[in-house]
């Protein structure tokens, strides 16, 4: 099938996905054991957990996230009286988001284990590597890469 070789292995899409796969399992085990959330729903509970009161559109712009999945998240997570909905005065289509008491000793109890996490991952590497790591994964998550045909 064509004339050239095709490395899989060194595809940056392919590796970016191994290596976000093979990063992120020891975290996702935490969140799921302790309090049985799924990879979106711990995204909606820091997004508030950092920045407060939110809507699910700020959160999707935000976090990229797809309404559908953070629509989801949020029924999850409200059924397990994590967050509050509370509908707009003004707007009636809009609801706000805030962690309750519980959501937010959620929040703490994993933003620990986030940052513990995160300096195990960044020990592998020199500092100065986990700056250009840091710096280099930030401009490709912004889709600032070019256009493609």
């Amino acid at each position: 099938m064509g004339g050239e070789k095709f490395e899989l292995e060194q595809f940056l899409p392919y590796l970016l996905n191994q290596a976000a796969e093979a990063s992120s399992l020891a975290f996702q085990q935490q969140y799921k054991t302790r309090y049985g959330m799924l990879r979106t729903e711990w995204r909606v509970l820091f997004h508030l957990g950092l920045y407060g009161r939110m809507t699910a559109s700020e959160i999707g712009t935000r976090a990229r996230m797809h309404k559908t999945k953070i629509s989801r998240a949020v029924q999850r997570l409200a059924a397990q009286r994590l967050l509050t909905r509370t509908r707009d005065a003004a707007d009636r289509r809009v609801e706000h988001l805030d962690l309750t008491e519980q959501g937010r000793a959620a929040y703490r109890d994993l933003h620990g284990v986030a940052a513990r996490y995160d300096a195990t991952l960044a020990d592998q590497f020199t500092d100065e590597e986990v700056t250009v790591l840091r710096r280099v994964l930030l401009k490709l998550s912004e889709g600032t890469g070019g256009s493609f045909t």
